[in-house]
């Protein structure tokens, strides 16, 4: 493998396949800042290769997109235009995000964030799409999803400038959130912001559905068995051999262990979690999950891992479930449909659904999964 800077892309040799990755649910430790807030840096994603042979003759790249890595891994690499196929995946992902990234100052995303209180804007129909069901997950989840809160995660006074907004300036966020909404026209492939000092954050909504195109394009090129894992959130393919993909979730009361191990064929395991973006203020981390009801992050539930068969099922919910917490979280992932979930609780309680505890699988050298019977 080629040594080159964390911008770049590995483009090296085939290597061992990630058939094995690990899924971590817990909170990093957190540097103590004293006086002014101070902005953390992303960590290192939660899902990381384990152990793998060296011979497996997988074909593996990564690439930093959407502010973190997005890795691709073929199982079996010797697939004619593997290559090809990965580096198609990669443009088709980098395009959606040129569309949709809060990071990008020429996106459509922020050119329509610029136009707030203006006029409506041409949008593409991939943005489209995404905001029309980040508006239909406002509603599905009584509002405790709502992508009109960039004001408080992006703009001025936002967890990623570094700063936290005293009370007058959250309150008055909050008032224009509720009145200032998102209008979107479909026959005209338009939208637009009612107010001005409403700004859009996709963070929760866009990245899944852009690694779905990812995986898609490999699909497309005649790919079978591959990975795309990108900041904590894991699709796949199966693989040409029939092994499943194991994905190994940490158990949040000793972190340095695996509370148990999930086999997936193909699928989703979609993650959300106050891990990402936040700064310490008072002596606590206030991160980027923030509460549309109170426009303060969300503080009973660290993190959410959700398991389905496609994106649609689980996109939005998981940030939706770290809102209503342990005690509500749960019911609200069933009326929408998802049927296995975990979630993490900051008092270390773990909460695993029936239908998922029957997929998992005890981690090695142990006969159960605690907190199981």
């Amino acid at each position: 493998m080629h040594s080159i800077d964390n911008h770049e892309t590995i483009d090296g040799p085939r290597e061992a396949p990630a058939a094995s990755v690990v899924l971590s649910r817990t909170r990093r430790r957190f540097t103590r800042a004293l006086g002014a807030a101070v902005l953390m840096p992303m960590a290192a994603t939660w899902i990381a290769p384990l152990t793998a042979r060296a011979d497996d003759g997988a074909f593996r790249t990564r690439r930093m997109l959407m502010g973190t890595w997005i890795d691709v891994v073929v199982a079996d690499g010797a697939q004619p235009g593997v290559e090809d196929a990965v580096a198609a995946a990669f443009v088709e992902m980098a395009r959606l995000e040129g569309l949709m990234s809060r990071y990008a100052p020429n996106s459509v995303l922020m050119a329509l964030n610029r136009a707030a209180g203006g006029e409506a804007i041409a949008v593409p129909p991939e943005m489209l799409a995404v905001l029309f069901e980040a508006r239909a997950l406002t509603v599905r989840t009584d509002g405790r999803f709502d992508i009109a809160i960039g004001r408080l995660t992006q703009g001025p006074g936002g967890v990623e400038t570094g700063r936290v907004p005293d009370d007058d300036a959250v309150q008055e966020a909050l008032r224009h959130v509720r009145t200032g909404g998102l209008t979107i026209d479909a026959r005209r492939s338009t939208a637009r912001i009612g107010s001005p000092l409403v700004q859009i954050d996709l963070g929760g909504v866009a990245k899944l559905p852009i690694l779905s195109v990812g995986l898609a394009t490999l699909s497309a090129h005649g790919i079978r068995g591959a990975m795309v894992n990108g900041g904590g959130d894991v699709l796949a393919s199966a693989r040409v051999d029939g092994q499943p993909w194991r994905i190994g979730v940490r158990d949040p009361a000793a972190p340095d262990t695996l509370l148990a191990v999930l086999p997936l064929h193909a699928g989703v395991v979609a993650s959300s979690g106050d891990y990402e973006r936040y700064v310490m203020h008072a002596g606590r981390p206030y991160h980027h999950v923030v509460d549309p009801a109170t426009g303060r992050p969300s503080r009973d539930v660290p993190g959410v891992t959700l398991i389905a068969d496609s994106v649609a099922r689980v996109n939005g919910l998981g940030t939706a479930a770290m809102v209503a917490g342990l005690r509500n979280g749960p019911a609200l992932l069933a009326r929408c449909g998802v049927r296995e979930a975990v979630m993490v609780g900051a008092d270390g309680r773990t909460w695993i659904s029936s239908a998922l505890a029957r997929r998992l699988v005890p981690p090695p050298g142990r006969d159960r999964i605690r907190g199981l019977a």
